[in-house]
């Protein structure tokens, strides 16, 4: 393993060159060789010294699953996790490792990987694990010694993998071999430097952007880096978040998870057994993902990567690599770099594309789609939490209703959550003036609650039924102009609802009113809003925003 880890680290970046895809698990050789380490520093915590055979050869397998298991890197990991859970299920029985047992354990390595894959496809990494079990079964069949049989394995192994263009198209137009299945290639030479003394093979010498190319662009209906093939209709480039997390679940739960995971995404590897599951996803719904698998157990350690912002870091460093300067692109237009770590994130609530565009040109990192009819779940929330670039997060709930929702994610992660209880988006939109990443959570907390207690604010909505209120009377279809106290207007229309709502809660005290408009709002009541503002309050400003939210065509605060 520490040979093989070696090999890994010298070759990291060559494997790496060999990326078709221009997503964050895409860095197979750097996912790899992590993967490895982990597998090292498990053997070192085992006491079990490099290049010594071991005591407890159980111990040393355990320690090599474990490792490899809990320190698994992107899919690419993950499957090389199994891999070697599979090659040590069958020396865990062993003394020592004789020609037929290293075919034996080869073959249980191949149908491991197999098994963590939901759709494997040929041209990947498991077709170069599965020639190599078949090399080594040939080999051990004929009766051929150890070295013979690894050096068997080794070149079947690399002719698989010099074919994995013609299976794999997307291969063949990029001019590249399969990356993880290179990597599994040094798995051969770390056996034949200890089993007879060979050097590990050079790393090739980087030829940069000229030389193996990186495919860009969509992959559909193609392989993903996992082995796995993308639905036509949404390739690896098209979904949204990579989700990783651990999954503490009985065995036999599994297959469900599975099946329910099929329905969110692609790229799905899930590795491991004895009741710890390590879990890869491609997706574009981070809560369905994991509400997947809180219905079969308990996932931990949940990991959320934004695909789109890691195309983005990949594009810069292409862009480096080629003379530009760094987020420029061909045309001269200045794109976003990546998201830096800072001390406290935001997370915010909202439904509607123009308030999530707002909240995110205030400062949030995270926005999460939910109202006052589609409160998001805690999984929704506990994702968005992972997923924001903190080390602490801030969250907007921006609905009394999310509130409770929003505090219990605080024990679910090992980031710092706090919650300012904003029960309405203009108390969120508010609370954001006061935010400053640099500072800790809770300076921000004591900030952003006071900026949102200071907001006056109002929401219009149409009644679904009949009813009563301090008002008078209401009839279905009725407009209500509702503020943070009651309903304060019921109205034919939603103009008046908005203007007899205004006239409650602005005074002359205020000096901006912001109206965001939703669905069903219209260029000529909002027209009709801001003469009403500028006749009864003209030394109040009126700013306007699109919200897009659903059911109340306007939001309204004051300040």
């Amino acid at each position: 393993m520490a040979s093989y880890c070696d090999a890994l680290r010298a070759h990291r970046e060559e494997i790496n060159r060999l990326n078709v895809y221009p997503v964050p698990d895409g860095d197979t050789g750097t996912n790899m060789a992590l993967t490895l380490e982990s597998v090292v520093n498990a053997l070192d915590e085992a006491d079990i010294a490099a290049g010594d055979p071991p005591d407890d050869m159980v111990a040393a397998c355990r320690a090599v699953a474990r490792g490899s298991l809990m320190g698994a890197r992107g899919n690419s990991g993950v499957i090389l996790s199994q891999i070697l859970r599979g090659l040590s299920d069958v020396f865990r029985e062993l003394d020592s490792v004789g020609p037929e047992d290293l075919a034996r354990a080869l073959r249980a390595a191949s149908d491991a990987a197999d098994a963590a894959v939901s759709k494997p496809v040929e041209g990947t990494i498991l077709t170069v694990v599965r020639a190599a079990a078949e090399g080594a079964e040939e080999a051990s069949g004929q009766g051929k010694a150890l070295v013979d049989v690894v050096e068997r394995a080794r070149s079947t192994a690399a002719g698989a993998l010099a074919r994995t263009p013609e299976m794999l198209p997307v291969l063949a137009e990029a001019g590249v071999v399969d990356a993880g299945g290179l990597g599994f290639l040094f798995f051969h030479d770390a056996l034949l430097q200890v089993a007879a003394g060979r050097p590990l093979p050079h790393p090739e010498p980087h030829r940069g952007p000229s030389g193996i190319n990186v495919a860009e662009g969509n992959a559909d209906g193609e392989q993903s880096p996992t082995g796995e093939a993308a639905p036509e209709e949404n390739s690896v480039s098209d979904l949204r978040y990579e989700v990783m997390f651990f999954l503490d679940a009985p065995d036999d739960s599994v297959p469900a998870f599975r099946e329910a995971w099929e329905a969110v995404g692609d790229s799905i590897v899930v590795a491991g057994g004895d009741g710890l599951w390590n879990c890869h996803i491609h997706t574009d719904d981070i809560g369905a993902a994991i509400e997947a698998a809180l219905d079969q157990g308990r996932p931990r350690d949940i990991r959320v990567s934004d695909l789109k912002e890691q195309v983005e870091e990949e594009r810069w460093v292409r862009d480096a690599m080629s003379g530009h300067e760094p987020g420029e692109e061909a045309g001269g237009e200045s794109a976003d770099g990546p998201t830096d770590t800072v001390p406290t994130a935001v997370v915010a609530v909202a439904s509607g594309e123009g308030l999530h565009a707002l909240f995110r040109s205030l400062g949030a990192q995270g926005v999460v789609a939910g109202g006052q009819s589609m409160n998001p779940s805690t999984a929704e929330l506990l994702a968005a939490v992972e997923a924001a670039p903190g080390e602490a997060v801030v969250v907007l709930p921006n609905n009394k209703n999310i509130v409770a929702v929003a505090e219990r994610v605080d024990g679910l992660t090992e980031k710092v959550v706090r919650v300012v209880r904003t029960d309405a988006v203009a108390e969120g939109l508010a609370a954001l003036l006061e935010y400053d990443p640099q500072l800790r959570a809770e300076d921000n907390v004591r900030a952003m609650t006071e900026a949102a207690r200071q907001v006056s604010w109002g929401e219009v909505t149409r009644a679904v039924r009949s009813s009563s209120c301090e008002c008078g009377a209401i009839n279905e279809g009725d407009w209500l102009g509702i503020s943070s106290r009651r309903i304060e207007a019921i109205a034919p229309n939603v103009a008046e609802a908005v203007t007899g709502l205004l006239g409650t809660i602005v005074s002359d005290d205020h000096e901006i009113v912001t109206l965001i408009e939703g669905e069903g709002a219209s260029d000529a009541d909002t027209d009709r809003i801001t003469s009403w503002l500028a006749e009864h309050h003209p030394g109040v400003t009126a700013e306007v925003h699109h919200g897009g939210q659903p059911l109340y065509p306007y939001l309204l605060s004051a300040e």
